[in-house]
């Protein structure tokens, strides 16, 4: 009787091991093929322009006595200005 129930049991257990070994195979595969067409995009991508920053006149700075005064030609660059990102740099 313990017989009867032994032999779906293995059954059940070979099955799954094969399904196991299927996926990781199936996974391999994909995974290569993403690989293979990712170095061809590379290969194929012309996003290699680089930025080059340049400096731009956006405002002056005068000095009235012990008073520091800017005068700025765009108003975008207030924002920055009250939020303190600038470089000092004397020459």
């Amino acid at each position: 009787m313990s017989l009867d129930l032994l032999i779906p049991f293995f059954i059940l257990i070979i099955l799954v091991i094969y399904l196991i070994f299927t996926r990781s195979k199936f996974e391999k595969e994909i995974l290569n093929s993403y690989e293979h067409k990712f170095e061809q995009w590379k290969k194929h991508n012309s996003s290699n322009e680089e930025k080059i920053e340049h400096k731009e006149l956006v405002g002056l700075v005068f000095k009235t006595g012990y008073k520091i005064d800017i005068e700025l030609f765009e108003k975008s660059v207030t924002r920055q200005l009250e939020k303190g990102k600038f470089s000092i740099k004397a020459k």
